[in-house]
């Protein structure tokens, strides 16, 4: 078993540095300079459009598709994953997290848009569908790309990811004297599995409906607490802020151990945080109505800014000005709990343990999200059978009990090296339809400056109507 995990994490490693390290920021800087920083030109436009109802009052709204993708992008990643990088990467991964998010903001924008373009119509409800894996065979014209495509997310979110959503939560039960560590993980794994089971038979809507309620109400009080955390300790700020930049420009102890460095772990939990370019979101955003491909990607791109720029800063900087000792031994939710206990006391901890209940439980709903389309697509575009779906959901919920006994360093390798197999193929793939990406943009300001309200026509970016299924 040790070298079956010794083999993993030197997997995980590799993937990460220098291969993701590449590909990533070599992906978001070429969409940010080629659509002329966007992320950052259009940041206003894309809170503007939240405010936007689709034309067909039972169709899934902008909105609902942020909630959903922000559903899954919020969660115990913004936590443990956070505490994780700063107590075994240092406190600059948290630069290196923002400097992702940002440059990352243009890879989501991408994927996003080319998601809406490709996405397909239910002919029989008028809803749309779509993801990653149609524009794929759309824009590379290799149906067995985006079947593996397709076989890598179904590992990474029903099963990768659910695991370790699943540890991270019963993790954060371990500081009270009730937790018994041979019973208490598989008393809370159990309890998620059949939270999530009563909501996944209930379909996509009940998943669409919970997100709407709970993302936003978790994540107002979790930055609230956090600006208040930081506000008692002010006088802190600036050493803080010091701390972090000083950490991540710190090349000669990045260069002498890259692998487990600052710059490597905000990397690796910043896109394990906020997953842009991976190719989760756009399955959301393909969900969604609206009367122009750019719209969706400009929402779905400021979901990562809500993800990491606000939600992994407020982890950080609650911990970071707390005092608490950074030590490896701590990583997790026990470094997240103590900083909580030096600032409030005794309801520090228990206000993280509910909060980790709110975020595993909208994760869990916003990756088993994503799962349905790609299966639908792997069994040639429309949802399998009844009974394999039933039993499909049985295992789902398997998987969250037994993520919840596995060791941490289990969950986080592979949970890392299937993500990793997302962003490798969708990363190439944008990258290779970013001409109408950028077509779609420039249409898209262009109608913006005219007359206020962009509606999209396929014969206005130089594609064939016939070719795309929704825009007709």
């Amino acid at each position: 078993m040790q070298n079956f995990l010794d083999f993993l994490n030197a997997v995980d490693d590799f993937l990460y540095y220098p291969v993701l390290i590449v590909v990533l920021i070599f992906a978001g800087i070429y969409f940010s300079f080629r659509s002329k920083f966007a992320q950052v030109r259009l940041a206003f436009d894309s809170v503007k459009l939240i405010a936007e109802r689709p034309g067909n009052k039972h169709a899934i709204s902008s909105f609902g598709a942020l909630m959903v993708s922000t559903a899954s992008r919020v969660g115990t990643g913004n936590i443990i994953g956070v505490s994780t990088a700063i107590c075994l990467g240092g406190p600059g991964a948290v630069f290196w997290m923002w400097v992702l998010a940002i440059i990352g903001g243009a890879s989501a924008l991408a994927e996003s848009t080319l998601a809406q373009i490709f996405k397909h119509r239910n002919h029989e409800t008028g809803h749309s569908y779509g993801g990653p894996a149609y524009y794929i065979e759309a824009i590379i014209h290799s149906k067995a790309t985006a079947v593996i495509f397709s076989v890598f997310l179904i590992a990474t979110y029903a099963f990768g990811f659910n695991a370790l959503c699943s540890y991270n939560l019963q993790s954060t039960f371990s500081v009270y004297s009730f937790y018994d560590a041979s019973t208490t993980p598989l008393i809370i794994g159990g309890i998620a599995a059949a939270m999530t089971a009563w909501c996944l038979f209930g379909g996509a809507k009940r998943v669409v409906r919970v997100a709407e309620i709970l993302v936003p109400a978790m994540g107002v009080i979790y930055v609230l607490t956090a600006i208040g955390i930081m506000i008692l300790r002010i006088d802190m700020l600036a050493d803080v802020m010091k701390m972090i930049f000083a950490d991540a420009f710190n090349f000669k102890a990045i260069g002498s151990g890259i692998a487990g460095s600052c710059l490597v772990y905000g990397i690796k939990r910043g896109l394990y945080s906020n997953e842009a370019g991976v190719g989760s979101a756009p399955n959301a955003a393909a969900s969604a109505e609206t009367s122009h491909p750019v719209k969706q990607g400009l929402i779905q791109m400021l979901s990562v800014y809500i993800d990491t720029i606000m939600i992994c800063s407020a982890t950080a900087f609650m911990c970071l000005m707390s005092g608490t000792p950074i030590t490896r031994e701590a990583a997790g939710a026990q470094y997240v709990q103590d900083s909580l206990r030096a600032v409030l006391g005794e309801s520090g901890p228990v206000f993280i343990t509910v909060i980790m209940v709110l975020f595993a439980f909208t994760t869990l709903l916003g990756n088993l999200f994503y799962v349905d389309n790609a299966l639908a697509y792997i069994n040639g575009k429309k949802m399998p059978g009844e009974k394999f779906m039933r039993g499909f959901k049985i295992v789902c919920a398997l998987v969250i009990l037994v993520g919840a006994v596995m060791p941490m360093s289990t969950a986080w390798a592979v949970a890392d090296i299937f993500m990793g197999g997302m962003a490798l193929i969708n990363i190439p793939c944008i990258m290779a339809g970013s001409g109408i990406v950028l077509r779609a943009l420039a249409d898209y300001e262009k109608q913006r400056r005219e007359h206020g309200n962009p509606v999209f026509k396929a014969s206005s970016i130089g594609l064939n109507s016939e070719k795309l299924d929704y825009w007709k």
